[in-house]
């Protein structure tokens, strides 16, 4: 007869525990899934917000509308289709062509004089006129010098030599070469004022009858930098020496530069403050981007320099940098494309931003002297200011870091010592626009041309859009103004260094139109 073995109760309840222990160990490890599911939830909605909010930025600025105007005046890079000037069928009459232009008459008589109600013959008894425009397009004529020689007749009588005297021509600016001023003008302003490629103006010129190749163009800018360098380093201790200056960077390419040709040089512009009398736009090219760049070209100058938040110039003894609230508003702009919301903080910073605006169109429209707008700005705009700080600490911990409105906010923040600082002082400006506007002719000429082929034609290029800003900084027309720098420079002695007298400012141009 077998009995069945009891099992004591200590080990059965050590097994229920047992048991027990492992049924909690897999609930903690479900509830540790859970909660990185959770965990992963929320991160991969944050990525689709992020991604959504990108989609949106994108589509906005594809087919949506343009924040930033494009530049107007002779310089425009491109055609514009809408302007600031009213349309044409709301002006009265047709336009009144300037006296300036040469014009040939053309006489439109009758053949037939008689009267056709009674006839008798008839009398001329005055005229209508009108007149058109004629534009001949690369017309190229040749300027032949002619050297007269002058011989003594005494001395080819009584001496055992005579000499021959050539009467001497004025010194050219590429002595040896069939490049006149003018022509060296032509060729300069087509391409840094207009953004003409050298090759399409090779075939312009072809099409006059004229047949140069591209390189002999490249060689005439590359020795027509050369000959204003000078200059341009006068103007550039003119531009050292003011109250305030701007600057700001865009890539170039060079493909003698380095071992890759494919990498990135720079070309740097600095210019004066927006309400100069005197102003100078000087573009530096440079083989990088760092802070040494920056301070070779400010070397010995103490003052405000405004920029945008590249770090580089900061830290640079002597210099005081001023930010761009452009800069922080695009921040702004773009997370409000981006946000879903029509209404949100994004729309509330910008506000903040116009109303600062809002002021500094009121101090140029009733042309406010510097003192008078410092007045203004401390009077109405630091109030504004202070509040958009607060309202920038409160909302910095309400936002997702990595959204753009966070990444905005932290900008405004990081920057706003720099941002405040217009308020300091009269002369300076809200933003750094105006030395975009000056980079901006350089970036539609590179989207032509692509690259310079060497670093002496990055320089040239350099020296020579330096010409062509600061003319227009100062209105005036950059041909007439190398036609007469072409002419003046190669006659001045090689070590005076005062170009006071070819200032653009001090230049009275004798333009000739025919």
């Amino acid at each position: 007869m077998c009995h069945a073995i009891k099992m004591p109760d200590t080990i059965l309840i050590t097994e229920l525990q047992n048991q027990l222990a492992l049924m909690q160990a897999k609930l903690d490890g479900l509830e540790k899934d859970k909660i990185s599911l959770q965990e992963d939830k929320v991160e991969m909605q944050s990525r689709i917000d992020h991604l959504l909010a990108e989609l949106k930025l994108s589509k906005s600025q594809k087919y949506g509308k343009k924040s930033e105007k494009a530049p107007r005046g002779t310089f425009n890079e491109a055609e514009q289709h809408k302007t600031t000037e009213p349309p044409k069928h709301h002006k009265k009459g047709k336009q009144i062509l300037a006296e300036h232009f040469e014009r040939e008459e053309v006489e439109h008589t009758l053949t037939e004089l008689t009267c056709q109600c009674c006839g008798e013959q008839l009398h001329q008894c005055g005229s209508e006129d009108s007149e058109q425009v004629k534009i001949i397009p690369a017309k190229v004529s040749v300027i032949k010098h002619k050297q007269f020689k002058y011989a003594c007749r005494h001395c080819e009588h009584e001496q055992l030599a005579s000499k021959i005297i050539t009467a001497p021509k004025p010194k050219q600016p590429i002595p040896g070469s069939i490049a006149s001023p003018e022509a060296l003008s032509a060729v300069v302003t087509g391409k840094y004022c207009d953004a003409l490629p050298l090759y399409r103006f090779v075939d312009i010129l072809g099409r006059g009858g004229l047949e140069l190749s591209r390189g002999t163009l490249a060689n005439w800018c590359i020795k027509a930098g050369l000959l204003i360098s000078p200059l341009v380093a006068a103007m550039q201790r003119h531009l050292l020496s003011e109250h305030s200056l701007c600057a700001d960077e865009t890539r170039t390419q060079v493909l003698d530069e380095g071992d890759n040709p494919s990498s990135n040089s720079y070309m740097w512009v600095y210019r004066s403050n927006e309400v100069s009398r005197e102003p100078v736009v000087i573009y530096d090219y440079q083989a990088g981007r760092s802070r040494a760049c920056t301070k070779e070209f400010l070397a010995g100058y103490q003052g405000y320099l405004q920029c945008d938040g590249y770090r580089v110039y900061d830290g640079i003894e002597g210099i005081t940098p001023v930010g761009c609230w452009a800069h922080a508003r695009r921040k702004y702009n773009d997370a409000l494309k981006a946000e879903s919301k029509n209404k949100g903080r994004a729309h509330k910073a910008i506000s903040f931003i116009s109303q600062l605006y809002k002021l500094e169109t009121h101090a140029k429209n009733k042309q406010l002297s510097p003192q008078a707008r410092y007045q203004l700005r401390q009077e109405k705009a630091l109030p504004i200011l202070m509040h958009f700080k607060a309202w920038l600490d409160e909302a910095e911990g309400k936002v997702t870091a990595g959204s753009y409105i966070g990444k905005a906010i932290k900008y405004t923040l990081n920057q706003w010592p720099k941002l405040m600082r217009y308020s300091e002082d009269g002369e300076l400006g809200i933003d750094n626009n105006i030395t975009e506007r000056d980079i901006r002719p350089f970036t539609t000429g590179r989207k032509n041309w692509l690259f310079s082929k060497s670093v002496n034609g990055a320089q040239a290029s350099a020296i020579l859009y330096s010409i062509v800003m600061t003319c227009r900084a100062n209105d005036i027309n950059p041909y007439y103004y190398f036609v007469h720098l072409f002419k003046t420079l190669p006659n001045r002695d090689e070590g005076d260094d005062d170009f006071t007298d070819l200032m653009p400012w001090n230049v009275q141009l004798d333009f000739d139109y025919s």
